[in-house]
């Protein structure tokens, strides 16, 4: 592999001489990872553009050397010439927005980009569970420390900072309702010049007041239309209207290049440790293509790939297509990264620098934030967690070990209402399964018994007929043991009770957890909630003490992480048998217990009129 030289300082400065007299630069060359000599067998289609050659491939995993460039079934790979030499465009010349900007024109950009006056130059952590879990060495750059919380204030400022004293006097206007509008927002304020914020109507008030509060007096904060778009339009309106210059979130080169400043960073910090791969949470594209540009100019070797939420894959679809497609619409689970058009410029320098593209599901992001949690005790937002599950997702998938790379932590701005769904989703050793068991005396502790000793995380069962009943069940199969979730199955299927696996149901996970069993007829029927300890084996210990002559006709556990679990619990009386005995029966059992049979949410939701 090759490697960057060690005299990093004395090239960097070198190539910024070159650039100063624009001078052309050389171009430079790196192996190629898609030699013919590594690749197995692989579709190709031609699509238009500067990059030639898509390539849908699988990639021989015996030659470790090519191993962190193994594409997946989700990554978009290409082959082509990056490296053609071009002249530089001297500084006056730089192209505004929407105009194509060279590559190496991008490399003078980020060299002398000013975004230190209000960003800071971000820790790269090195993430040790992470890395013990992946067997890789893992690295995070930690821009959700950044002032605002995310990697955004570094091309805000860079934008602003750019433009002409009678530029600032006129003022900007943005249109955001996330980290881009703190980065304009607290830019505005160091330069001392008026900011118009455009944002929805439905914008939280947690993300309003944090604009105003990063800007002060200089921003002003207009409230506008029902969604992104219609705000956008104001903006857009007041541009032309108050002679405003727009800040865009990412088609702007002076947007790319303060993005591109994290890479110069990382390069910097990763002299005497080479890193292969470095994965980019995409929305836009800006920060990627910023990155992209300057890795590929300073050392084309480190593989850069682009990490999209799969319901808001706008990077992934252009490229596909080779040209800028519009999304129909995009998932806002991971709202920081949902952009229905991507950069014309951003697609441009993606399409020729960006070696792959990742995608990632809801389920994905959540345990990405809660493995950023466990080694930087820091709670990334979705979108700031994109890159985390790229990289694992990646590296997982095609079996890769031993290697370096580098993950952006982009935000940290989390909404706390979104903290319920992260942490019911974030454990991806659980396993969903719907059970049939037969109405029978015994049959309800006998499955059971398959699970145990797992952790069972959630238990849901109501009464339908006298012949079967339908379990909804999620349990942890044994860490380290191969197979183990397929072991359980079988023993309960070798019991003759039926199993559907639900781990991967958006349905069954989103709605049907909450809304399992629903009504019933069950005659006689008493409801309870029961309280007990939480430790290993409490659940066990609870269900053996229900070892009793009357039927459960209703169960639901659901471990919150709490230190009391908590169940529900409905339990036939016999007809003719005097409640005193079951009474009784409940004082023996040792567990606290509040009867709700006459509660009226059970009455009207749990029971047949």
């Amino acid at each position: 592999m090759w490697r960057f030289p060690s005299n990093y300082q004395r090239v960097v400065m070198s190539t910024a001489r070159r650039l100063s007299s624009h001078t052309p630069v050389a171009p430079l060359t790196s192996c190629n990872p898609l030699s013919s000599s590594n690749i197995v067998g692989g579709n190709t289609t031609d699509v238009s553009g500067p990059c030639r050659r898509y390539v849908s491939l699988s990639v021989n995993r015996s030659n470790n050397h090519h191993a962190a460039c193994a594409p997946t079934a989700t990554t978009t790979l290409k082959n082509t010439n990056r490296y053609k030499s071009t002249a530089i465009i001297p500084p006056e010349e730089e192209p505004a927005m929407g105009e194509s900007l060279d590559e190496s024109g991008y490399l003078g950009m980020i060299l002398n980009a000013k975004v230190y006056d209000a960003a800071i130059e971000t820790e790269l952590q090195h993430a040790k569970s992470m890395s013990l879990l992946l067997n890789n060495t893992v690295y995070l750059k930690r821009e959700d420390t950044q002032p605002v919380f995310s990697f955004k204030i570094r091309g805000a400022y860079n934008k602003m900072a750019s433009l002409s004293e009678e530029a600032l006097a006129c003022g900007v206007v943005a249109c955001s309702a996330g980290n881009h509008a703190q980065g304009v927002a607290l830019s505005a304020r160091m330069l001392g010049c008026r900011a118009v914020i455009c944002m929805p109507l439905a914008t939280p008030s947690i993300k309003v007041n944090a604009v105003r509060a990063h800007g002060g007096d200089t921003v002003e904060v207009r409230l506008f239309g029902n969604n992104y778009d219609e705000a956008a339009a104001e903006a857009k309106r007041l541009m032309k209207e108050e002679n405003l210059s727009m800040i865009h979130p990412f088609d702007d080169p002076e947007v790319i290049a303060g993005q591109g400043t994290i890479a110069l960073e990382i390069l910097k910090k990763c002299v005497s440790h080479p890193v292969d791969a470095i994965f980019v949470c995409c929305g836009g594209g800006g920060m990627l293509a910023g990155i992209a540009a300057y890795v590929k100019q300073v050392r084309p070797s480190v593989k850069v790939y682009g990490v999209e939420a799969s319901d808001a894959a706008g990077m992934t679809a252009s490229l596909a297509a080779g040209k800028v497609v519009t999304l129909p619409s995009v998932g806002l689970f991971a709202d920081g990264a949902a952009v229905r058009t991507i950069g014309s410029e951003t697609f441009r320098v993606c399409e020729k620098y960006v070696d792959g593209m990742v995608t990632v599901d809801t389920d994905q992001l959540c345990n990405a934030i809660k493995l950023a949690y466990n080694d930087a005790r820091v709670i990334l937002e979705p979108a700031g967690a994109l890159a985390v599950a790229g990289l694992k997702k990646f590296t997982e998938e095609n079996n890769i070990t031993g290697r370096t790379f580098v993950a952006i932590t982009s935000g940290a701005n989390m909404d706390f209402n979104r903290l319920r769904v992260v942490s019911e989703r974030a454990d991806d050793s659980e396993r969903t399964v719907q059970i049939t068991i037969p109405e029978t005396p015994g049959s309800f502790r006998l499955m059971y018994s398959k699970i145990w000793p797992r952790n069972v995380t959630e238990f849901s069962y109501r009464y339908e007929c006298g012949q079967e009943a339908n379990v909804f069940l999620s349990f942890q199969p044994l860490p380290n043991v191969e197979g183990d979730y397929e072991q359980v199955i079988q023993s309960l299927e070798s019991e003759n009770f039926p199993c559907n696996d639900l781990s991967h149901n958006e349905l069954a996970k989103t709605h049907i957890r909450h809304l399992a069993g629903g009504r019933s007829g069950a005659t006689h029927e008493r409801l309870f909630r029961f309280h007990f300890p939480e430790s290993p084996g409490a659940l066990q210990r609870f269900l053996d003490s229900l070892n009793m002559k009357w039927n459960i006709s209703l169960f639901h556990y659901r471990n919150y992480g709490d230190d009391f679990g908590r169940c529900l619990v409905g339990i036939q009386q016999n007809h003719g048998v005097k409640c005193e005995g079951m009474n009784q029966f409940l004082k023996d059992l040792g567990y606290e217990y509040v009867e709700e049979t006459n509660n009226s949410a059970y009455t009207k939701f749990l029971r047949n009129k």
